[in-house]
């Protein structure tokens, strides 16, 4: 059920809520947190795609703030709201409240949303793109026990990395730090199996990805070892390895979705590691509400400590390189032999020839005498 309200007001939002859940028959509230997602008209659809699908494990009251600009100056200056209330199979398992800010509106979008926010529930704010810097300082994510941001959507990653770090608040998240969830877990348990201690790491992936560096700062903090950022075609993380004093472990995913882990001493084992959507990402941030330390001691590491990226050599990129580092004197040497060689094996047949042409003028002279005396 969808109710469209044109130039409104917070409260009447409020009534067309109660509204809509009568006429459906769910007058009760079985709504667990409020989750507002701050937006463009543009992302809109897939962040609320992604939300309406996360709300299945996390029934949720769900505001879209939507800031549009207004062309006049007359326009700007006006305040108006629009809402498009969403009750039952169009907002999946709980609530869902489209929220068009225009004008004056724009710059008090925390008032708009405050009446609508679920009494006694935490409340996490989603930025998909165009996220504030210093989120617990914006009037929006100053509402919310949780702030998720994605910095994957960042013009510049490695600045963001370095900036979020700096403005970090209790409670701060971001979905590219969630992406290597799995890749923790799985890296965990694979050196819970040796007992070895590690020398360096080397964390491969596609450049402008801040999930690969946030994975790097991770193993160098929890290591205390040297991590090397490799630069490949991607997609994503590609590649993890790790030199240890009982062997190399490696853990390879060329096509985002099947790895391969390698450990010394034990055959390979294919491992499901693919990557996951933006509902899934979100799902799993709703799951906690507790701030995240080891988020936080790992953005606090620093970006700056991995150095540039590397740009990763193939086995054959690497053969090549090898051969061209070959002395110039010994090729040169070896070309000069090759020449005279040539040379040797020309003149020889050329000195061949003439012996050759004076024999049959003997042999002839022979048959001429004989001839002659008969």
């Amino acid at each position: 059920m969808k109710i469209d309200l044109t130039e409104t007001t917070a409260s009447k939002v409020n009534k067309a809520l109660v509204q809509g859940r009568r006429t459906i028959g769910t007058p009760a509230i079985g709504m667990v947190l409020t989750l507002v997602i701050v937006t463009d008209e543009e992302n809109a659809y897939d962040a609320l795609k992604a939300a309406n699908e996360a709300s299945r494990e996390h029934p949720s009251r769900t505001l879209v703030v939507i800031k549009r600009v207004s062309r006049s100056p007359r326009d700007r200056a006006k305040a108006r709201l629009d809402a498009e209330v969403r009750v039952g199979a169009d907002a999946g398992t709980g609530e869902t409240v489209v929220l068009r800010l225009y004008g004056e509106a724009i710059n008090h979008a925390q008032s708009v949303v405050l009446p609508l926010l679920l009494p006694d529930a935490p409340v996490v704010v989603w930025w998909p793109v165009n996220a504030p810097v210093d989120a617990a300082r914006d009037p929006l994510g100053a509402l919310a026990q949780r702030r998720v941001t994605d910095m994957y959507t960042a013009e510049n990653p490695i600045r963001e990395l370095a900036e979020r770090a700096d403005a970090y608040s209790p409670g701060d998240t971001d979905l590219s730090w969630t992406r290597i969830t799995p890749w923790r877990s799985m890296l965990a348990a694979a050196l819970d199996q040796l007992p070895c201690k590690v020398a360096e790491v080397e964390v491969e992936g596609e450049e402008f990805n801040p999930s690969v560096e946030l994975l790097g700062m991770w193993l160098a903090d929890r290591l205390g070892v040297p991590v090397r950022r490799l630069l490949s075609a991607g997609p994503g993380l590609t590649a993890v390895r790790m030199e240890t004093d009982c062997g190399p472990v490696a853990l390879d995913r060329a096509d985002g979705s099947l790895a391969t882990l390698a450990m010394q001493g034990q055959p390979d084992r294919n491992v499901a590691l693919k990557r996951r959507e933006t509902a899934e990402l979100l799902a799993e941030e709703l799951r906690r509400l507790d701030p995240d330390d080891t988020y936080a001691a790992t953005l606090k590491y620093g970006v700056d400590r991995l150095g540039e990226p590397q740009r990763a050599q193939t086995p054959l990129a690497a053969k090549a390189a090898e051969s061209s580092d070959e002395p110039a004197d010994a090729a040169d040497a070896a070309e000069a032999s090759d020449t005279a060689e040539t040379k040797s094996d020309s003149s020889g047949s050329k000195a061949k020839a003439p012996a050759k042409k004076s024999a049959s003028k003997k042999a002839a002279s022979k048959a001429d005498a004989k001839a002659a005396s008969e």
